[in-house]
């Protein structure tokens, strides 16, 4: 079990891939959305969040924000840490920070802005008081080894 810090409740661990990097040997820029995208599937599969299955909610993303710090290199284990930082009527934001092997290595802060939305429509709607509820309830208590 990772440690987590009390103002980021979800981390998880991945290591960087070979076919992930530029030719300048870092992290591509665009990757790091994917690896936005990583962490959030698992961070909603820690808090028992469906994404796949009949009763998933749909969620766009709305909003990504990359704010690069220090370059991710090659077979680097990576630690990203997750939380919801705010929910709206119909919104939900997720700050992601990727984290080198050092204590205070951050190396880049992403933050998602997803809107819950109806797919028929394609309107935004309220997020409902249960998926709040989940992700709250978990608030202090996630880590994923």
């Amino acid at each position: 079990m990772l440690q987590n810090s009390s103002a980021f409740p979800f981390t998880h661990r991945f290591r960087v891939r070979y076919a992930e990097l530029d030719p300048q040997a870092v992290v591509f820029n665009s990757r790091y959305l994917e690896y936005a995208d990583l962490v959030i599937t698992e961070f909603w599969r820690a808090v028992g969040m469906p994404f796949t299955a009949e009763d998933a909610l749909e969620f766009h993303v709305a909003r990504a924000v990359v704010d690069f710090k220090k370059p991710l290199r090659a077979d680097e284990l990576i630690e990203a840490r997750a939380r919801v930082s705010r929910f709206g009527n119909t919104s939900m934001t997720t700050e992601i920070e990727l984290h080198g092997p050092g204590a205070d290595d951050l190396r880049a802060r992403i933050e998602l802005v997803h809107v819950h939305v109806d797919l028929q429509s394609g309107q935004s709607q309220p997020i409902p008081e249960h998926v709040r509820a989940r992700f709250l309830s978990h608030a202090g208590t996630l880590a994923q080894a």
